[in-house]
């Protein structure tokens, strides 16, 4: 499974997300799912059903389990992950996802995308 996975801040729109799909998926297969923390999974299921795929919710202990090669401050202070985009993706794909893409921020700054895919295949970036 191919997961996108999104940070946003929270006056990102449908717009902002996706652009940073856009950037993040260029050149990798279609993503089969769409993945945000579940405070924020409103937007990422408005874009879901678009795109006619499932949201995951991923919880904050998921996110802060994962090390992601990302190191934001700014998702380091807001919720205790390198990058949000990569935590969510990788969190989504399941256990041994490798990241296809690391994040990509959207234009306007307020999204970033990163996708991953499930299972033990390697690194695409």
């Amino acid at each position: 499974m191919i997961v996108a996975g999104f940070g946003f801040r929270g006056a990102a729109n449908l717009a902002a997300l996706r652009a940073a799909l856009a950037r993040a998926q260029a050149g990798h297969p279609p993503v089969m799912a769409l993945a945000a923390p579940d405070d924020k999974l409103a937007l990422v299921a408005a874009l879901a059903e678009a795109m006619a795929v499932p949201a995951i919710a991923v919880w904050p202990d998921a996110l802060q389990a994962l090390r992601t090669p990302t190191q934001s401050i700014a998702s380091l202070s807001a919720r205790a992950t390198g990058s949000v985009a990569e935590a969510c993706a990788l969190a989504a794909a399941g256990p041994g996802a490798q990241l296809l893409a690391h994040r990509h921020i959207s234009p306007d700054r307020m999204a970033t995308c990163a996708i991953a895919r499930s299972g033990a295949e390697g690194l695409d970036t």
